[in-house]
């Protein structure tokens, strides 16, 4: 039985030894501007990307509100407020009116004397809803901000620093609220929903839910938001050359443990190759079929062709995406899908048109391979591309890739896929 000394750990505790902590990226290259050495890009991204984040956020929260006395408020955050804690906390919102605003964030929700400290909490708060409370929320809750849900990639900027303040809060209970902070009423058209199973087992709740009322929560986690600068995920720095962060690797596990999704027996003499279909106007694979026919060509290659829209459940695609050895698509939010590729798994951007870090990086977070085209006249381009309003633009056409080179890099991928299982086994009997 581990002792606390030797206990597995995640990294960021404070008595967290380092052979001990759940996993550790590695560098291939140095690159000098980003750090002196190899090991200090190592620490750098592990600071970036994997729980260092996690530990520099802990090492920032301060208390910005002590209790008095027992059951009394108190409220930490860190120096930046991009995290907060809150017990026995008032919220004045019968001045939210959310039915006469687009303004999903507004910043005049509160004035003076509308978000109540310790000053208004006494013993029997909490008792009694009469008072300063109309409602009392006993539940922890957490409130969060939310990016666009009809989008894979913007979303889970929302899950992955959903899962952050969880590990920021010490807490991973699904009966808990979560409650979009949004200050209009407008709809919020989400297709994946399915993925607050993994968090909540009940309802996203809206602010609206309680406009008109004077609440007092009991326990309130205010969210890491996404798009923070210089946040997780979305606007992250990421020094080049360095894989695996343990972050997003305990987020797919933790992920895909909560949601039921799992790995299917298969063969190691296989590849299962998952190509991902756009029905959009734009970054259309013109040659396809053609594409297509070539791998099938190839007995060990089983293919299949997916195009990944509303009507197929999010959960249903993701029993697909985690049981593909090599993922190949169009640059675009469906590539997110790399988050819950198996360890051993090759994404395959065919083209990044132009943006070469945004599912670059999220595969080396990931910790899986990635593979793009190398040799651009080796595709073909149907015309310039027509942004609405910037005029000729790569992300807004369609490709034909050349079939020989198309094949060379699937061969590629396949070769590395056998690599990967390869090294996974040899470090599952050595850890056995």
């Amino acid at each position: 039985m581990p002792t606390l000394k030797n206990a597995p750990c995640w990294g960021y505790e404070e008595d967290c030894d380092s052979k001990n902590q759940f996993s550790r990226p590695s560098c291939i290259h140095h690159h000098r501007p980003w750090a002196e050495t190899l090991e200090d890009q190592v620490v750098k991204f592990w600071e970036q990307g994997d729980f260092g984040y996690i530990k520099k956020m802990k090492d920032q929260v301060m208390k910005l509100c002590q209790p008095k006395e027992t059951d009394d408020s108190s409220l930490t955050c860190t120096t930046n407020l991009w995290y907060c804690h809150a017990t026995n906390i008032y919220f004045d919102l019968r001045n939210l009116n959310p039915d006469a605003t687009n303004d999903r964030f507004r910043q005049d929700v509160f004035k003076g004397g509308e978000v109540g400290g310790h000053c208004l909490f006494k013993k029997d708060l909490h008792k009694n809803q009469g008072g300063l409370c109309d409602v009392v929320i006993n539940k922890p809750t957490i409130f969060m901000k939310l990016d666009a849900g009809i989008n894979l990639y913007h979303h889970f900027c929302d899950f992955v620093n959903l899962y952050v303040s969880q590990h920021m809060n010490g807490s991973f209970n699904t009966d808990v609220n979560i409650v979009m902070w949004d200050t209009s009423s407008l709809p919020y058209r989400d297709l994946f929903s399915d993925t607050w199973k993994a968090f909540t087992k009940h309802p996203v709740l809206r602010l609206n839910k309680y406009a008109g009322k004077r609440v007092c929560f009991k326990d309130a986690v205010f969210s890491f938001n996404p798009r923070m600068i210089r946040g997780l995920y979305y606007n992250m720095p990421l020094v080049p050359s360095c894989v695996g962060s343990g972050l997003f690797k305990a987020f797919t596990e933790h992920t895909l443990h909560r949601l039921g999704i799992t790995q299917h027996n298969h063969s190691d003499e296989e590849f299962r190759i998952t190509l991902l279909e756009r029905s959009t106007k734009y970054r259309r694979i013109l040659n396809q079929d053609e594409l297509v026919g070539a791998m099938m060509n190839v007995p060990m290659f089983k293919v299949k062709v997916v195009d990944y829209t509303w009507k197929m459940p999010f959960l249903e695609q993701l029993k697909i995406t985690h049981n593909s050895d090599i993922f190949i698509g169009m640059h675009g939010a469906g590539l997110t899908h790399a988050l819950f590729l198996p360890d051993w798994a090759v994404l395959i951007e065919l083209y990044n048109t132009e943006d070469p870090a945004c599912y670059s990086d999220l595969a080396r977070l990931r910790g899986v391979n990635y593979i793009t085209w190398e040799h651009k006249d080796k595709l073909y381009q149907e015309d310039e591309g027509h942004h609405p309003t910037l005029g000729a633009h790569a992300k807004f056409t369609n490709y034909a890739f050349n079939v020989d080179e198309f094949m060379r890099l699937i061969y590629k991928a396949a070769d590395t896929v056998k690599e990967s299982r390869r090294k996974l086994l040899n470090i599952s009997k050595s850890e056995g």
